[in-house]
């Protein structure tokens, strides 16, 4: 699937979802949000109600020519994280674009619930909110409790609190050069 994408889901976290797509277009990066239902809108896990630009069942995914700056994105939240997780259209979907060279992004619980259900995880390094790293571990991925972490085409984040952090990693992998810029905007340099 060409482009990037946020799949959102009722129950999603709210700064893991708005944050990234915020930081991901001040790049320049156009990002979709997508929902997992037939509704234009999502309600989060703290009950904001948000408009989406697609719906997952009106989406004709074509992985011709996907690349590893092409994004599938899961935020956390619950039960946000766990609704990803069981569709199965949306992890046969991430599965599809990861084997065409496709990457993908979670955060929170999302690592844990999806990705851990990702052909291709076994070897990579990752993060995700405490509790849920077992999943990962049990097929071959290592934890590291980092805020974030790019490992290979594979980009997870701790939890809300590292959000930004999160949105950043997959900024550098998207467009390199718009990585300063966008974390000095945001005032998140180190002093």
């Amino acid at each position: 699937m060409k482009g990037v994408y946020i799949f959102l889901a009722d129950g999603f976290e709210d700064v893991e979802a708005l944050g990234t797509n915020d930081v991901l277009r001040r790049a320049g990066i156009r990002s979709e949000l997508v929902a997992v239902n037939e509704e234009p809108f999502v309600v989060s896990s703290h009950h904001i109600t948000v408009s989406v630009d697609d719906c997952l069942p009106f989406l004709r995914p074509d992985h011709a020519g996907t690349t590893a700056q092409d994004f599938l994105i899961f935020p956390g939240g619950m039960p946000g994280s766990k609704n990803l997780a069981s569709n199965k259209k949306l992890v046969k979907i991430m599965q599809e674009h990861y084997d065409a060279g496709g990457s993908v992004a979670a955060i929170c619980a999302a690592p844990g619930l999806v990705l851990s259900q990702l052909k291709g995880i076994e070897d990579a390094v990752v993060t995700c909110f405490d509790g849920f790293e077992k999943a990962l571990e049990d097929k071959g991925a290592a934890f590291v409790p980092k805020p974030a972490v790019t490992s290979g085409r594979i980009i997870t984040g701790r939890s809300a609190g590292h959000a930004l952090e999160f949105a950043l990693e997959i900024v550098k992998a998207v467009k390199p050069g718009k990585y300063e810029e966008v974390k000095h905007a945001l005032y998140l340099e180190t002093v």
